[in-house]
This record gives structure tokens, C-alpha cells and sequence, in this order.
């Protein structure tokens, strides 16, 4: 076989590209980290470390900013994982930070724009100088805009400006010291890629992505799970459907969708049909203002 009889198809040339980019970071890094919630993007993000390195194992250690509003499958599936392939965890937690008066509890109840601070606490204390997210450009304008290799200063803060060319799949990781780089080896993907690779590789993962009966309550225009999160209040009616979640986060703000599609194949028809991303179908915080996420982000939000 000669190298013009190898043909890669999408799937493959994505991976390859992920591949590379965890290698690349291996060689140019001293302390990266891997940012790991259970849900399916940092899941596949997983899955592609391990392949990168095998069969020696991951050498990097993997980070969660826990709200303490998590669903209960997501949170066992985590854990589950992580000692499947004996990983070291960090749990930035964001409960400790409301206990201690670091941080305060909102009126609405959502915790996830409370995670930036307990994320750049762990990023400092740990010393981590690369950080893997599993961010894409499909699902948000502001991620859209991001490159691969993303400078934060200082202050974990991303400054739109300093944004740097990657031209033949070069990668710039230079940082001063105190700076940090988040690395996105998902950027180009998109959530029916990740599908079809979760589909191809036969990857676990939580049993919310699928359909299946669960009590919800309707708002702002989602459906929730009842929680610790302030819901359902009142006038919000408790009832059965039948739904998945496409994304997984808060509780608060993070909705499931009505869905029969209980396995991978129904899943992958269903996004091929969606018209709206897994976040602006589904995610409150996104909702807070047009410029939600890029906000966040350059106060160093994921």
C-alpha cells in the first residue's frame, strides 16, 4: 500500500487533527490539564487523549469546575470514568466558594457564570499552563471566534486582540509566566461530527443524552429538572415527558428537549434535522444577553 491509496474520510481527519494537537501540547507544556464535566464533548475530548497517548496512559490530569448543581448520572458517570482509566481528578468546587463568602449565591439560582473564579483559582494553585476545553465554533458567535491555542493573561482573561495565526497547522503556546493558553482540539468539529465519532468509536455516555421519562417543569421556554436550584417554583407545574438532554451543566439553566430518540442512531437523525445549536436550544445562560458568552469569556470562563 502506498501513501496515495490512504484516504481519510471527515471523522478521520478531524481525530488526526486532535491527535496531533494533544501531542503538541505534551511537547510544548509543562503542567496541562483537561477540563472533564462527564458531558459528551469532554468525553470525546477523553477518548482522543487516551488514543493520542496509547498505550502509555494520559499524562495529564483532568480539572472539574463542580456547581454542585450537576444532575446525579452526570456526576457518577464522571467519577466512573475517571476510574476506569485511573486519572488523577481536581474538583474546583463551587459550593465551597458560597460557604466561605468567596462567591454568592444568585437570585435566579443559576451557578454556572459563578464557575469563572474557582476555575482561575485551580488554573493559578495548580500551576497549569495549557488547558483543555471541548469548545467548538459551531456552538456560540463568541467560540466561533476563538483559535485553537487561545492566549489568556494574567487574569485568565482572553483579550480578542491577542489572538494569534495558525497558518499550516502551526500552534504558538509562547506565554509570559502567570499566562495561561486554552487549548480547543475540538474547535473544528461539529455537534453531528461528534455524533457520529461517539457513534464510530462506540463511546459511553451519560444515559440523559438519550431518551427517556423524567419529571420537568417548563421555563423560559425549556424544560428542567427539578433540583435544588430554586424549581419549580410556583405557578410551574411538575410533569412526565419524555426527553434528553443535548448538553449537560447546571441544572438550572441547562434544559432537556423532547426526544424519542433512545439511541445513537435516532440522535444522530434528530441533530442532523436541528436548525439551532445544542447551547441556543438549551441553555439559559447563553440567554442572559447577545453578548453572554463573549462576556464570560473574556472574564475567563471556559
Amino acid at each position: 500500500m502506498t501513501l496515495t491509496d490512504i484516504r481519510l474520510d471527515a471523522l478521520d481527519r478531524l481525530e488526526s487533527e486532535a491527535v496531533h494537537i494533544f501531542r503538541e501540547v505534551a511537547g510544548e507544556f509543562d503542567r496541562p490539564v483537561i477540563l472533564f464535566s462527564g458531558g459528551k464533548d469532554s468525553t470525546v475530548l477523553l477518548h482522543l487523549a487516551v488514543k493520542a497517548f496509547w498505550p502509555a496512559p494520559v499524562p495529564f490530569p483532568l480539572l472539574h469546575v463542580d456547581t454542585g448543581h450537576n444532575l446525579d448520572e452526570v456526576i457518577e458517570f464522571r467519577d466512573r470514568t475517571v476510574e476506569r482509566y485511573g486519572l488523577r481528578l481536581h474538583v474546583a468546587s463551587v459550593q465551597d466558594y458560597i460557604d466561605d463568602g468567596r462567591l454568592a449565591e444568585r437570585a435566579d439560582g443559576t451557578r454556572n457564570p459563578l464557575q469563572t473564579v474557582p476555575l482561575l483559582d485551580a488554573i493559578t494553585n495548580n500551576k497549569f499552563d495549557a488547558v483543555f476545553g471541548g469548545g467548538r465554533r459551531d456552538e456560540e458567535r463568541a467560540r466561533a471566534k476563538e483559535r485553537i491555542f487561545s492566549l489568556r493573561n494574567a487574569f485568565g482573561q482572553w483579550e480578542p486582540r491577542r489572538q494569534r495565526p495558525e497558518l499550516w497547522n502551526l500552534y504558538n503556546g509562547r506565554h509570559k509566566p502567570g499566562e495561561h493558553v486554552r487549548v480547543f482540539p475540538l474547535s473544528n468539529w461539529t455537534e453531528l461530527d461528534v455524533w457520529r465519532y461517539i457513534e464510530r468509536e462506540r463511546i459511553d455516555l451519560p444515559q440523559i443524552y438519550y431518551a427517556h421519562q423524567r419529571q420537568v417543569f417548563k421555563r423560559d421556554g425549556m424544560w428542567l429538572t427539578p433540583g435544588p436550584w430554586f424549581g419549580p417554583a410556583d405557578g410551574e407545574e411538575l410533569v412526565t415527558k419524555t426527553v434528553r438532554y443535548r448538553t449537560v451543566g447546571d441544572g438550572s439553566c441547562t434544559g432537556a428537549v423532547e426526544s424519542d430518540a433512545a439511541d445513537i442512531a435516532a440522535v444522530i437523525a434528530e441533530v442532523s434535522a436541528s436548525r439551532l445549536t445544542e447551547r441556543g436550544a438549551t441553555r439559559a445562560d447563553d440567554r442572559l444577553s447577545e453578548a453572554a458568552m463573549e462576556d464570560r469569556k473574556r472574564e475567563g470562563y471556559f
